[in-house]
């Protein structure tokens, strides 16, 4: 009996074991499946969210640095102009204009290496690069530049400051007529 009694055993182990893992096996082995590709979903979208945050930090650092950078060439534009006074003040070809104009010259030449730019003042004015300071009758198209008083920076497409020019304006037709009148005037 003791046999008998094994293979009872035996069997009634193979039974829930064979009955129930048709049904536990199915389920048992897909539910892993699962979940490991919800986690390696995850786990892609999190290196992917990774890498975004990399380039965004990447992108943000080298415009905080250009930005700095603006600020400091900023801060060198009056000196710039003072350079360019103090190199006319001096007489033709004494050594120290050229000396000036030579160092000039260089320190242009590194900023122009990093970036800056003098705004370009021939042509029309354009109200993004340049300033009006002054305004006068011209046979010119009306907003022609006709003079640069101070030049405008531009540093990396950042602009540091504008142009100030003189713009060329037409004359109203009541100041043309008053114009005419004393030419007349004066003529007689």
């Amino acid at each position: 009996m003791s046999e008998e009694k094994k293979e009872e055993k035996e069997k009634k182990e193979e039974e829930p074991k064979g009955s129930g893992g048709s049904k536990a096996g199915s389920e048992e082995p897909s539910q892993p499946v699962d979940e490991v590709a919800e986690l390696k979903d995850r786990l892609l979208r999190l290196a992917a969210e990774f890498d975004n945050y990399k380039k965004r930090t990447a992108k943000d650092a080298e415009q905080a640095r250009l930005v700095g950078k603006a600020e400091l060439v900023r801060k060198l534009a009056s000196t710039l102009d003072e350079f360019e006074l103090a190199i006319d003040a001096i007489d033709g070809g004494d050594k120290t204009r050229k000396g000036l104009e030579l160092i000039y010259s260089n320190i242009l030449d590194i900023l122009d290496s990093e970036g800056l730019s003098v705004i370009e003042t021939n042509g029309r004015y354009d109200p993004y690069k340049h300033e009006i300071v002054l305004t006068r009758e011209s046979k010119e198209k009306e907003g022609t530049i006709l003079e640069v008083v101070r030049k405008g920076y531009e540093f990396n497409g950042i602009l540091i400051r504008p142009a100030s020019v003189i713009v060329a304006k037409q004359a109203s037709k009541e100041e043309k007529e008053e114009k005419e009148g004393k030419e007349e005037k004066s003529g007689e």
